[in-house]
């Protein structure tokens, strides 16, 4: 067995670990008080079903992406103007400039991510409004974020927990939060330079979780409605999961926001707030599952196992 430099390095700097026992010693800020599971803790649809108006945030049609597919499916995206708001203007100005009427998903990773746009390669002037180099936007200051925290340890962050229903990281010693690679995030694809991505190609998480993305591109919102139009899809064959040929692109007829749409045809949904009581018990019967099925509740969860819960908004 041959080992690389790199590998024996590893080796020896975990050897040096805690008690010689190959693992390095644990950082204090990372020890966590764990609780106790929770027997008969409230069933997470039952507490989502009992949630009055109050615990309900509605999401403004400024903040909703609507990306309609040749095959007559619907995407709903919620955009997060706090965590990356010039990736998100410039993913505004894209949407009204018409950018993607005629571009489509190209590729699908399995347990990864699925991607859209014009495409790798192609070369298409931009449209007013767009800053061509944006910062990367991968974390933003705590101060001015009210966060409920999840009260888990987690593997990818010395904190998790949830600010205005958003599923973040963030570190009180640095000062900074940041969005999570969770289950349907939305991200802006980039070159090896940090600052190369516009929000002209985006993806979303359509597989387990890639947390190690955290920090390292910017997230500029989370899919609502219509995942299963993204992620129950073939999966390309080529490397990264890009599709072989164009045949197999998934047109996008147009993407647009909801602001912008005729009232009548503007779909509204609401999301359940962070800060509600509500909320507070959902994360405890996320973490201590029960009913007839589940025996032993696991006492823990993780932050993109607690699925905010999303409905449609009523219009009146």
């Amino acid at each position: 067995m041959r080992f690389t430099a790199a590998a024996a390095l590893l080796l020896t700097s975990c050897a040096a670990g805690q008690g010689g026992s190959g693992l390095p010693e644990p950082s204090a800020r990372h020890i966590f008080w764990r609780p106790a599971p929770v027997m008969g803790a409230p069933e997470p649809v039952r507490v989502v079903e009992a949630a009055p108006p109050a615990a309900w945030r509605a999401i403004a049609p400024e903040d909703l992406l609507i990306i309609d597919l040749k095959d007559g499916r619907r995407v709903a995206i919620e955009l997060s103007r706090e965590f990356a708001p010039i990736h998100v203007a410039n993913v505004r100005a894209f949407a009204r400039a018409g950018w993607w009427t005629g571009s489509a998903i190209y590729r699908m990773q399995d347990n990864y991510v699925a991607q859209w746009g014009i495409g790798e390669g192609k070369e298409r002037a931009l449209p007013g409004g767009v800053v061509r180099l944006p910062p990367p936007e991968y974390h933003r200051p705590l101060t001015g974020l009210a966060i409920r925290p999840l009260g888990f340890p987690d593997s990818y962050a010395p904190m998790v927990g949830h600010a205005d229903s958003w599923p973040i990281g963030y570190d009180p010693e640095q000062g900074r939060a940041w969005l999570t690679h969770c289950y349907g995030a939305v991200g802006v694809s980039r070159d090896l330079a940090p600052d190369t991505g516009t929000g002209s190609e985006l993806y979303a998480v359509i597989g387990h979780a890639p947390r190690h993305l955290d920090l390292n591109i910017a997230l500029v919102g989370r899919v609502i409605d219509g995942m299963d139009a993204l992620s129950a899809r073939p999966r390309g064959t080529e490397a990264l999961g890009l599709y072989k040929e164009e045949s197999q692109y998934v047109p996008i007829v147009h993407a647009r926001l909801a602001a912008d749409m005729p009232a009548a045809e503007r779909p509204a949904y609401e999301v359940l707030r962070s800060d509600s009581p509500s909320f507070s018990h959902y994360v405890t019967g996320r973490a201590n599952r029960g009913g007839e099925f589940f025996g032993r509740p696991a006492g823990g969860v993780d932050i993109c196992n607690v699925n905010v819960p999303v409905r449609r908004r009523v219009q009146h």
